[in-house]
């Protein structure tokens, strides 16, 4: 039977939980999540925990910050003059908001504090610092697609990283 490489497609169920039992993410009730093991489209700690697993195989793993979402930067928390964000925009603690980087990019943003002249922002991942446990079923097992993906072209998988968009 088949074992999952660096590079090839595979297809995964999976149910992510915190260390108190709390599910954070899962496939369940949903298409499986398909991407190019290598890639970079996923965490490092699950793209490694599927090297060697084979079609149908079930695992359970727990993965430290370092392996996850890393750890929280409090650098990464700032605080804002409320105008910035527009006048008809209502900002409330707990609400997730693109931030536009000085380099064009745009961030996802938790708002944490909301004052009469400013917001506070946490640039950080919500998961960071967090040890994440996710059970995982593999599904299927295929190579990168002939001709590449429709995201890449016929680059797709060919990088010297393994992959190239997690098509």
């Amino acid at each position: 039977m088949k074992c999952v490489e660096n590079g090839n497609m595979v297809s995964v169920h999976y149910t992510g939980t915190l260390e108190d039992g709390e599910v954070f993410d899962s496939s369940e009730g949903r298409e499986p999540l398909e991407f190019q093991v290598g890639s970079g489209a996923i965490i490092r700690g699950f793209d490694e925990a599927l090297i060697g697993m084979k079609e149908g195989e079930e695992k359970e793993i727990t993965l430290p910050p370092e392996m996850a979402y890393g750890y929280r930067d409090e650098s990464l928390v700032r605080d804002v003059p409320k105008v910035v964000l527009g006048g008809d925009f209502d900002p409330q603690e707990g609400m997730l908001v693109g931030v536009q980087m000085e380099n064009g990019s745009r961030v996802p943003a938790t708002i944490t504090q909301v004052t009469d002249d400013s917001v506070t922002l946490d640039l950080n991942p919500p998961l960071a610092g967090k040890t994440l446990n996710f059970k995982i079923k593999v599904m299927n097992i295929s190579e990168a697609p002939a001709g590449g993906c429709a995201t890449c072209g016929p680059t797709c998988g060919s990088s010297s990283d393994g992959g190239c968009c997690g098509c």
